[in-house]
């Protein structure tokens, strides 16, 4: 879970925009092929950005947490969304083809071991693939810790949030008739995969921006109108993950497997006030893995882009400790 573009306010203490040294699309099998790219040193330390969404697509702004003389920095948009292709593809497209595909990218590029960091969606994908591939992660770096758990998506889609804020969740619950208002995943999921395109684009838009306008501890309720392209990816990405709970074996997999992150460090920026993914499932992964610091960060909510969450995440790049890498 992440939010769609919109007008952030500029954080000056980011480091200015790095020009990517390699770009390059990557055939992963199953008609999909995926966007990557390098920025940064070359020989520096290897860190791969997972975004968010899913279905959120990596942006220029994501280099801007990392000191280009110090870091090697790989991005990449996953299956179905930003550059990747087909656009909005959801077959062949599972949280395990995008294990397969961090590890292609790995391989491809040389690289043994790396700092993974990642936020929202972003943060899950950093932690599976983290369990499932133990020996090659340094480091983990989350933001918004999503656990892919039904409690949280009840949360979100299933009234809790919107005890907070009735006025957006009005008009993204209003979308559908009444009688279908008891699994609005399901109800979204129908008209998301309709095969109308504008009826799709319409919906998408308002899945979308349901998410945008909780994301900043400083929102109005407004979640804005982004483009529809990129707003049906979105939507239907998410929808298509959170149909089928993550692809995962059961509800708490993450959790239940956190026995796998022993040995490996890492650290967990999350918003206090963060609505769409509560500080109470950071706080149950931090309880369950000894090596994680967790740091709550005051009058912020869960976009990249707060103020206090960019400051520590920058703080946090800018002090790992060589030897942990």
């Amino acid at each position: 879970m992440d939010k769609v573009p919109s007008q952030n306010r500029a954080v000056h203490y980011l480091f200015p925009p790095i020009d990517p040294f390699d770009q390059r699309m990557m055939d992963v099998g199953d008609d999909h092929t995926i966007y990557v790219e390098q920025c940064g040193n070359p020989h520096g330390i290897p860190v791969i950005v997972l975004h968010g969404g899913p279905g959120g697509g990596c942006s220029p702004s994501m280099r801007r947490y990392f000191d280009p003389s110090v870091y090697r920095v790989v991005l990449f948009d996953q299956r179905g969304c930003g550059r990747s292709r087909p656009h909005a593809r959801v077959e062949h497209n599972t949280t395990w083809h995008l294990v397969a595909d961090i590890e292609r990218i790995r391989e491809a590029l040389g690289i043994d071991r790396f700092i993974v960091f990642g936020g929202s969606w972003g943060a899950t994908l950093a932690l599976i693939y983290a369990i499932s591939h133990p020996d090659r992660v340094a480091h983990l770096v989350l933001r918004g810790v999503f656990l892919m758990t039904q409690t949280e998506l009840d949360w979100f889609y299933g009234g809790g949030a919107a005890q907070f804020w009735p006025e957006p969740w009005a008009r993204f619950a209003e979308m559908v008739p009444e009688a279908e208002r008891g699994d609005l995943i399901a109800a979204y999921h129908k008209r998301l995969f309709c095969g109308d395109l504008a009826t799709e684009t319409r919906f998408a838009r308002a899945w979308s921006s349901w998410e945008n306008a909780l994301a900043s501890v400083y929102s109005n309720g407004a979640g804005g109108d982004g483009p529809g392209d990129y707003a049906r990816a979105f939507a239907r990405l998410e929808n298509h993950y959170f149909t089928h709970q993550g692809f995962l074996d059961h509800d708490g997999w993450i959790v239940d497997n956190v026995a796998r992150l022993s040995g490996i460090p890492g650290v967990i920026v999350q918003g206090r006030y963060d609505m769409i993914c509560p500080p109470a499932r950071a706080w149950s992964l931090a309880q369950a893995w000894p090596e994680c610091d967790l740091r709550m960060i005051r009058n912020a909510g869960h976009a990249l882009s707060e103020p206090g969450i960019s400051a520590e995440l920058i703080r946090i790049m800018n002090n790992i400790p060589s030897g942990q890498v």
